[in-house]
This record gives structure tokens, C-alpha cells and sequence, in this order.
């Protein structure tokens, strides 16, 4: 772990632990601004049942990209060039790469 990756974790703490001391100072300026009846509003009016079932749906789904070929179908895929690769080879046929 490098000197710069402690550094942020310190100071992430250190940001956890004031914004926790303060919880109550926060609210009371949200609820001072009228967020929590924005927010109710929103909920009411957009987050229908329907719309939390596609987007659970859709993120579910979601896979990345650079997985589509790896672990699932009939073979494997070159990383370059997305050719199909033999089972026991070591170098694309399509672009010469090694994979």
C-alpha cells in the first residue's frame, strides 16, 4: 500500500468521523431547505413500482462488455481483434496476437 493511498484513507476517516459528529446538524439544515419533502415528491412521482422493477431488471442484466466471450458459449474470444480462438492455442489466427 503506498504513502498516498494511506494519506486518503486518513483522511476519508477523519471526514467519516466529522460528517457522523455533525448528523444532526446536517438534518436539521436539509429539513431547513425543504429537501425531504423534494424528495418525497420525486419518490411519488417517479419511482413506481414499474420503474424499480426495470431498473432491477437493467442491473441485473448489465454485464461488461469484455465478458461476453469468456466462460460462456463455444469458445473464447481474441481481446484484440474479437475473432474466435481454438480451445488449446496460444496465439489469435485472425491477428496473430497472444492471448
Amino acid at each position: 500500500m503506498s504513502l498516498g493511498t494511506r494519506k486518503l484513507i486518513v483522511v476519508g476517516v477523519i471526514g467519516c468521523v466529522f460528517l457522523a459528529a455533525n448528523v444532526m446538524v446536517i438534518a436539521t439544515w436539509l429539513n431547513e431547505q425543504g429537501i425531504p419533502g423534494k424528495a418525497e415528491w420525486i419518490r411519488k412521482e417517479f419511482l413506481t413500482g414499474t420503474a424499480i422493477t426495470v431498473i432491477l431488471a437493467l442491473l441485473i442484466l448489465l454485464i461488461s462488455p469484455k465478458d461476453t466471450g469468456r466462460g460462456a458459449g463455444w469458445g473464447k474470444r481474441c481481446p484484440v481483434c474479437d475473432g474466435m480462438l481454438s480451445s488449446k492455442t496460444n496465439y489469435c489466427g485472425e491477428c496473430g496476437s497472444k492471448v
